[in-house]
């Protein structure tokens, strides 16, 4: 992490994930792509998602999430930033000069090789198979589904643990409580996710969070009562609603959102529990 001294109030207590050990590289042109932002409105211009607008200009890398070239090793080049996620991404190397960015972990080197298949090493950034990695390994970018690519465990410092395998299924503890699971036959990736001291970054300003792409967030109370079920009265005022409430009048604080007729719903073992109140 880097601190800074209060030089300002808005350096007071801002820190950043140092990158100093990230190449110092360009990023590789045939891996890039301009993704159209939004701002959070739909194709009628009208704003579904709040609170987004702004923000830098930035370029998506496309990362193989997928990892299917099955028994060929592949060379750690460079490790860099990626503005689309919380994670460092890798470029690596095949044999045959092609070039792929793949979701970094932690403690990867510049000159690594990483293989997929499923007699790989139990090694740090190598690709297997669910049914033949231990129980007690953590793992990464875990396939939902067989040849589905890498859909769990992604952002910064995530990782899964293997609980057990049995009849042609791995059951998996997240960092959130949950345990899932998931077909034995899908891949994903030994260690943790890299970037695990994201958790630690403080904004410190306002206007971070504009660069970001973050709008700011207003507290209901504060609206008038056509805006939002809390606004209106004189001064501070209580919520005036027996049951909290979006700006839509939909409850909240404790309704269960998900679909009762998710497909994954079967295989959740065990949910993750609630956050105690302090």
């Amino acid at each position: 992490m880097k601190n800074f001294s209060p030089t300002t109030p808005s350096r007071r207590h801002l820190s950043v994930v140092s990158y100093n050990s990230l190449s110092k590289v360009r990023p590789t042109k045939s891996l890039l792509k301009k993704i159209k932002t939004h701002a959070g409105r739909n194709s009628q211009g009208r704003i579904t998602v709040r609170h987004q607008g702004g923000g830098n200009k930035k370029l998506y890398r496309i990362i193989d999430f997928k990892q299917n070239h099955l028994d060929v090793p592949a060379t750690v080049k460079t490790i860099e930033y990626d503005p689309y996620r919380t994670a460092f991404i890798t470029l690596v190397s095949y044999p045959s000069g092609e070039k792929a960015y793949f979701l970094a972990w932690h403690g990867i080197k510049e000159g690594d090789v990483v293989i997929t298949s499923e007699s790989a090493p139990l090694k740090a950034g190598n690709r297997l198979k669910l049914k033949n990695i231990p129980v007690g390994y953590q793992i990464f970018s875990v396939e939902i589904k067989p040849n589905s690519g890498g859909k769990l465990a992604r952002s910064a410092g995530s990782y899964a643990e293997i609980l057990a395998q049995a009849n042609g299924y791995t059951d998996l503890k997240f960092s959130s409580g949950e345990v899932r699971r998931v077909p034995w036959e899908g891949y994903a990736s030994l260690g943790q996710v890299s970037n695990p001291e994201h958790n630690l970054v403080t904004i410190g300003k306002a206007g971070r969070s504009r660069w970001l792409g973050i709008r700011p967030t207003v507290r209901g109370s504060v609206m008038n009562p056509v805006d939002h079920p809390y606004g209106g009265g004189e001064g501070r005022t209580q919520r005036g609603t027996r049951r909290p409430k979006t700006a839509w009048g939909k409850i909240t604080g404790g309704h269960k959102t998900r679909n009762k007729k998710k497909w994954s719903s079967h295989l959740i073992i065990k949910r993750r529990p609630k956050k105690s109140k302090k």
